[in-house]
């Protein structure tokens, strides 16, 4: 059995080579740790300040295939991203 190494309290961490306190055979998790990542909304509120006549154009262009605005620009955004990925990669 190897004997465990006497660990002292560590009050500067820049100067101290802590890699001897991981064990990499076991990863840890976030709960074995008692931490919590906070929760990440599905949706996220944003402030945008657009051309008053963009806005206008896509309140027109929605209007006409029956969709809300702002769902329209969202859909916007996710084919112009989608779009710019398949360039990109």
């Amino acid at each position: 059995m190897r004997k465990k190494a006497k660990r002292t309290e560590i009050k500067d961490y820049a100067r101290v080579d802590t890699s001897s306190f991981v064990d990499t055979s076991k990863p840890l998790k976030f709960g074995d740790l008692d931490l919590k990542l906070p929760e990440v909304p599905p949706t996220q509120v944003i402030s945008i300040r657009l051309p008053s006549e963009l806005v206008n154009d896509i309140k027109a262009i929605g209007s006409q295939q029956d969709i809300p605005y702002q769902a329209l620009i969202k859909l916007f955004l996710s084919e112009s991203v989608r779009e710019m990925k398949r360039k990109a990669g």
